[in-house]
C-alpha cells in the first residue's frame, strides 16, 4: 500500500512550508522555510519537527493549507540520506533530505523521474 505525503502552506506565524511523510502510522515532518526546491542547485533548510497524527494530511484551516498531496516512495537510506520520491498532483520529483550535524538539508536531485504517470 503506497505511503501518503502531504505538503502543508503555513501562513502563520511566517510563512513556511511543512513537508510530512507517512511512515510507521505518523507523518514525519520538516519545515521547510522556503519551500521544496525547484532546482538540483537549490539547497533548502529542513528543520525536522515533532510527528503529526495522520489526520494532517487532510487537516486546512484559516492559516493552512494544503500545497501538494499524494504518496511517496523510499529509494534508498542510511543515517545521513534519505531519498525519496514524491508522486504529487503535479507529477513525481525526487527529492534527497541530508542530514548536516543536526539540521536537515532537502535537495532536489538532478536524475528525475519520467513525466509519465504510473
Amino acid at each position: 500500500m503506497p505511503l501518503a505525503f502531504v505538503l502543508h502552506h503555513h501562513r502563520k506565524p511566517r510563512p513556511h512550508f511543512d513537508l510530512r511523510l507517512e511512515e510507521d502510522g505518523v507523518l514525519r515532518s520538516w519545515a521547510v522555510p522556503r519551500g521544496l526546491p525547484d532546482n538540483p542547485s537549490d539547497n533548502r533548510l529542513a528543520i525536522a519537527v515533532a510527528d503529526h497524527h495522520l489526520d494532517h494530511l487532510t487537516y486546512e484551516d484559516a492559516d493552512k493549507s494544503i500545497a501538494d498531496i499524494g504518496t511517496w516512495e523510499e529509494h534508498d537510506r542510511t543515517e545521513r540520506r534519505m531519498l525519496f520520491t514524491l508522486h504529487g498532483r503535479a507529477g513525481r520529483r525526487r527529492y534527497a533530505l541530508i542530514r548536516t550535524g543536526e539540521g536537515w538539508l532537502l535537495h532536489l536531485t538532478k536524475e528525475q523521474p519520467s513525466d509519465k504517470r504510473r
